[in-house]
């Protein structure tokens, strides 16, 4: 029997697509991505309005699985697989006629992050954090993450990704990525009424309001993710980057050399 981590439901213009491995924070692999991409292409052949992006658990998701890199005999060849079906994702939200909201509950790190923010709408409960955590394990950001440049700015964005730091609800409102920051225990009765406006509102008018703007914003946004793939790719075959898998599976500081 094939494990669900990813469940999707649809009703009158709204699919509802949830990350439902929450006891182990949502990680990304092979088969979450691939459940995650047959989602996002049921919403398409449903024509849906609104797609909701939500997840369950503690966190939005803890980003790519690290273990699963580890255990692989290609890890190069593992992430670039991994990579590449992350970015189908990616695109075809982003190119998507319906709008996407994305409900963030916990942290989104790594890969989570720039998943989250896919979405055209973002909706962020007051205990959600974002983090971009690769060079920490000496890897380079993926999953889309060069697009967060056009909401957060360069210098914000190199700082997420070289320092670590970490964007709360309220920063990341405040940066212009969250729409609405809401207390925990109110953020799927908000997601609902934005998601009932939108579904009541224009589809061809919306839809073409999310080109015209996404366009101008980042006119070739497959480019971007191909040379984070690329990236991510090369580093992964690089004594810092198995070092930096290495010491994060066994729960040690990396030694990098590079």
């Amino acid at each position: 029997m094939t494990e669900t981590f990813v469940r999707y439901e649809y009703a009158e213009g709204v699919a509802r697509i949830t990350l439902a491995d929450g006891e182990r924070g949502n990680p990304i692999h092979p088969a979450s991505v691939g459940q995650l991409h047959d989602a996002v292409r049921a919403a398409r052949r449903d024509a849906a309005r609104v797609v909701v992006l939500a997840a369950e658990g503690r966190f939005f998701s803890v980003g790519g699985d690290l273990g699963a890199f580890a255990g692989s005999d290609d890890v190069a060849g593992f992430i670039d697989d991994l990579a590449e079906r992350l970015h189908r994702v990616v695109s075809e939200l982003v190119r998507s006629d319906a709008i996407v909201v994305s409900a963030v509950q916990g942290t989104a790190a790594g890969a989570g992050f720039p998943l989250a923010a896919a979405a055209d709408v973002v909706v962020a409960a007051e205990t959600a954090k974002f983090s971009l955590a690769y060079t920490k394990v000496g890897l380079s950001p993926d999953g889309g993450s060069s697009l967060l440049v056009h909401t957060l700015g360069l210098h914000r964005t190199l700082r997420l990704a070289l320092l670590g730091d970490l964007l709360t609800a309220q920063e990341a409102y405040d940066a212009g990525l969250v729409a609405r920051v809401v207390p925990a225990d109110e953020l799927a009765a908000t997601v609902d009424r934005l998601v009932a406006g939108l579904a009541a509102g224009s589809a061809t008018a919306n839809a073409a309001a999310k080109r015209l703007l996404r366009e101008v914003a980042a006119p070739a946004p497959e480019s971007a993710l191909r040379k984070e793939t690329l990236s991510i790719r090369a580093l992964a075959d690089t004594a810092d980057g198995r070092e930096g898998v290495a010491a994060f599976v066994e729960k040690r500081a990396p030694r990098f050399g590079g």
